[in-house]
């Protein structure tokens, strides 16, 4: 049997030094046992450095193979950042799910599509409760963001108590939603705080946060001076923002349709938890057919330059029911997330090709971060006063301005890399250990790891091009006819190059020894050497090849 100490320990498998896939880990040891918590289980976008996948999230193998010891999940919020990977990767897990009702209630239909709704045990817990989970006290405490009831957790244990704060901003009108709890948070650090893991992403702003109430009355203001049809793109999560974009609309006597799945299933989500009661039914794309253009808002999804999305497809002019043009608007009611900058950019350089006006937060109050600025933090930490601050959630800059931060406010600071598993008590609070992470990409249906064969090869075929060879032979191995080489992205049909390159091929095979020919596995291989061969050092890359052999 393993023998281990008692103790607290914290591990983030995903969402250190990046912006997306948090998946974080709590490990309790007492009295002879260990129970694993985690905390939220996202997804992230690629990047230009990730072109060969789309959706990414933390390998949760780690986790996983100690699944029979978790015993449970507690969703903060419901972003996709926070909740997106768990339909894909509760199968590892198998443990319940912990959220509040308007995070159950959007995790109920990812669910639902995976075809998961009746394995997975969803508690729903009210927000600014407190409830166990195995053998952790919990509490939820409300705090403001981009998505209605998120909540920071009060994380209580035999060596101490830990603030998971998940994403959150002090915002005096937030609209939708309570006040961030300061009381609570006051009287958590009144009781003793051994450490805070708390949100990096905006810590680079000064001051405190602009109030989301700032841009209800920006896009009033703005929407009531534009003629034409307008479309909105923001985050499908944020009703405060559907709120604040269609109580804009109705004001300049605007009806409001919702374009893209996510928007409409956050607006059944939405309404079944009590939100949006003010606000008439959004229509649909053909409920708009006879609405005429100075009397129709859109709310549209893409804002982050999604390639399938809704606005992405507009804006090359291939939706099937939508177009935009010369005297249309379109207002980015968002910010771009880092990574995502070139896809914003090809959006809206595809939209103002095509007449389309495109307005962001450069033009007016029509967005303010979700997350918390340095004022915040050090708001906060002035009334949590952690003894240990562990910042996360950000890029390494957002990390090391969070750190200086928490040093200031008088908190010892320790900075991790995603797998570093951080003894928090008894003892001293250092790494003891480290657990194996990765990522994986979600490709269809399929999680494969980035690091497997299929993705490595998928990315030298993006930078090296591919050369495929075929050719017959017969019972003995001798070459019938001539072989064929393709290379797409790499040489045309036409290019001189091909011809030499398909004739060293043929001269090559021929060369093959005899012994080789009767074995179609080891003629491959040899054909395969042969045709790198033929290749040469001409193109100046080394592209991934395949040969076809078809025995005749």
């Amino acid at each position: 049997m393993t023998e281990y100490k008692d103790g607290l320990a914290y591990l983030p498998l995903g969402g250190t030094g990046e912006i997306g896939m948090n998946f974080n880990l709590y490990r309790l040891r007492h009295e002879g046992e260990e129970t694993w918590l985690a905390i939220d289980c996202g997804i992230g976008f690629s990047g230009n450095d990730t072109p060969e996948a789309e959706v990414l999230m933390a390998d949760p193998t780690f986790i996983a193979e100690r699944s029979e010891r978790l015993c449970g999940l507690v969703i903060t919020h419901a972003h996709e950042d926070h909740l997106g990977a768990i339909a894909h990767l509760w199968p590892y897990l198998r443990c319940p799910v912990y959220a509040t009702p308007f995070a159950a209630a959007v995790l109920r239909r990812k669910l639902g599509e995976a075809r998961l709704n009746n394995r997975v045990v969803l508690n729903v817990i009210m927000p600014a409760s407190r409830f166990d989970v195995g053998p952790f006290d919990l509490q939820f405490v409300p705090v403001t963001h981009s998505v209605v009831e998120a909540q920071s957790i009060a994380i209580r244990t035999p060596y101490g108590m830990v603030v998971h704060t998940g994403d959150w901003k002090l915002d005096p009108n937030p609209l939708v939603g309570p006040l961030t709890a300061l009381d609570t948070f006051k009287a958590l650090g009144d009781e003793g705080v051994l450490a805070m893991v708390g949100d990096s992403t905006n810590c680079l702003r000064e001051g405190p946060s602009q109030s989301e109430s700032e841009v209800r009355i920006g896009l009033t203001e703005l929407i009531a001076g534009l003629e034409g049809r307008i479309a909105v793109t923001c985050f499908a999560s944020n009703v405060a923002r559907v709120e604040s974009i269609a109580k804009a609309a109705l004001a300049s006597g605007r009806q409001v349709m919702v374009v893209g799945r996510s928007l409409r299933n956050l607006e059944s989500a939405a309404r079944e938890c009590g939100y949006l009661t003010d606000i008439p039914p959004f229509l649909t794309e053909y409920d708009a057919r006879d609405v005429p253009d100075d009397n129709l808002l859109m709310i549209i999804t893409g804002s982050q330059g999604e390639s399938r999305s809704a606005l992405s497809r507009i804006a090359s002019d291939t939706h099937s029911t939508i177009s935009l043009g010369e005297g249309d608007t379109v207002i980015y009611s968002s910010r771009v997330i880092p990574g995502n900058e070139q896809a914003v950019m090809t959006v809206q350089d595809n939209l103002t090709r095509r007449g389309v006006m495109v307005l962001t937060d450069k033009d007016g109050m029509v967005h303010v971060s979700g997350h918390a600025t340095g004022g915040d933090i050090s708001y906060l930490y002035g009334l949590v006063r952690p003894k240990y601050s562990v910042p996360t959630h950000g890029e390494w800059r957002h990390l090391t301005a969070h750190a200086a931060l928490a040093r200031e406010a008088g908190s010892d600071v320790v900075l991790l890399e995603d797998g570093d598993i951080l003894n928090l008590a008894p003892g001293e609070v250092k790494v003891e250990d480290t657990a194996p992470t990765g990522r994986l990409a979600l490709d269809g249906g399929r999680l494969l790891p980035m690091t497997g064969g299929v993705l490595a090869a998928r990315r030298r075929m993006l930078f090296n091009g591919v050369v495929l060879a075929s050719f017959a032979v017969d019972d003995e191995g001798y070459v019938i006819g001539e072989p064929r080489i393709s290379a797409p992205g790499l040489l045309d049909r036409e290019d001189p190059e091909s011809e030499r390159i398909r004739e060293d091929f043929a001269y090559a095979i021929d060369e093959i020894p005899d012994e080789l020919r009767y074995d179609d596995i080891a003629f491959r291989d040899a054909a395969r050497t042969a045709l790198r061969r033929a290749l040469g050092r001409k193109l100046q890359k080394r592209p991934l090849v395949d040969v076809h052999l078809l025995r005749v």
